[in-house]
């Protein structure tokens, strides 16, 4: 009996050459969409219907609101800069999405990401790894994975850069093979995040700029406008080019510095996930990243007592940022990774 496979379809072309390789490898393959925020296309559903693979819609418009859009203000509102991509890959892609292909009788899900699964027979785990394309690599944001996930997990596009993936596509005929990708957080398409976030009810308070010694610098339009390690769009003039350094939540003051001062030597996580479903019982010698865009540098994991994580860099690191992500690799796999909460 074939395998069946449920695939994760936006209407871009990486999900779809996902559906058009699984069926070329045997699958009993459908589409879903997930409807999450009002602003989903039909373009997925046309294109399962050329493939001629039955689809469905399923309505999370509630658990997205809760779990990505209220937790992305509330993150502003606490001062932090999240990644509501990461949030959502937990709550909705691999996680409300898997619960109806596993209630539905499908063996498996699949997503267009960039990245690959594999099974360590010796172990009996399963490994996430980086996609064979490093320029195209989306591991990063799949760090959350659980063993029970990556089980019901299928990434077809990994193996395959883009260039390839979009000459699979143009030679089976669909017709968004060569579609843009998009850049945008799906609920705030614009890009103007700041307009969101008071649509949604927080409200800017203005304060002062200062340097590290307390002097006023200027005044800033609020706390959620800016994040670490910006040097434009301040519209402050010091006599020399400066960064945002922190956020100080309690005097409602953003502090302003040199690039040096942005480095930092370690950070500490809160709310780890070691995909291997066990936690090191001594430090991990690995190569972690804090944001998506980066190059993986050399560091020291170390488990602590109530769960978090303290990554010692060997190299300081530049603007370090609580709420976005620190993944931490062993080569090509993905050993887990935390929110940051903050550098050292």
């Amino acid at each position: 009996m074939r395998k069946k496979v449920l695939i994760a379809m936006s209407g871009g072309v990486d999900s779809s050459a996902a559906a058009l390789l699984l069926q070329k490898q045997g699958y009993e393959c459908a589409g879903a969409t997930l409807s999450l925020c009002g602003n989903e296309t039909d373009g997925a559903k046309r294109i399962a219907d050329g493939l001629g693979m039955p689809f469905y819609i399923f309505d999370e418009h509630e658990l997205f609101a809760r779990e990505v859009m209220d937790h992305f203000v509330s993150e502003y509102r606490a001062g932090r800069t999240p990644n509501p991509c990461i949030d959502c890959n937990r709550e909705l892609k691999f996680g409300a999405l898997l619960d109806r292909a596993l209630t539905l009788g499908y063996d498996y899900i699949a997503t267009g990401h960039y990245a690959r699964v594999a099974y360590d027979a010796e172990s009996g785990r399963y490994r996430l790894l980086r996609g064979a394309e490093r320029r195209k690599d989306q591991s990063y944001v799949l760090y959350q994975l659980t063993q029970h996930q990556l089980a019901h997990l299928l990434l077809p596009v990994g193996d395959y850069d883009k260039p390839a993936i979009r000459d699979k596509a143009r030679e089976a005929g669909l017709d968004n093979a060569d579609k843009g990708d998009s850049q945008d957080i799906c609920f705030v398409p614009d890009g103007d995040y700041v307009t969101f976030l008071q649509r949604q009810g927080l409200t800017l308070t203005p304060g002062d700029f200062v340097d590290e010694a307390g002097r006023v610098l200027g005044r800033h339009r609020g706390l959620p406008c800016y994040t670490i390690g910006q040097g434009k769009g301040l519209g402050v003039a010091v006599g020399r080019h400066v960064y945002v350094l922190e956020k100080d939540q309690v005097h409602n003051a953003i502090v302003l510095g040199d690039d040096s001062a942005l480095y930092a030597s370690s950070l500490l996580a809160s709310h780890v996930n070691w995909i291997s479903g066990q936690i090191p019982a001594a430090p991990v010698r690995c190569a972690a990243k804090t944001r998506y865009s980066q190059v993986e540098t050399p560091c020291t994991a170390y488990p602590l007592p109530d769960g978090g994580l303290r990554v010692v860099f060997d190299q300081p690191q530049r603007a370090i940022t609580a709420g976005q992500a620190v993944v931490l690799y062993d080569g090509d796999e993905v050993l887990g990774g935390g929110t940051i909460e903050k550098s050292e």
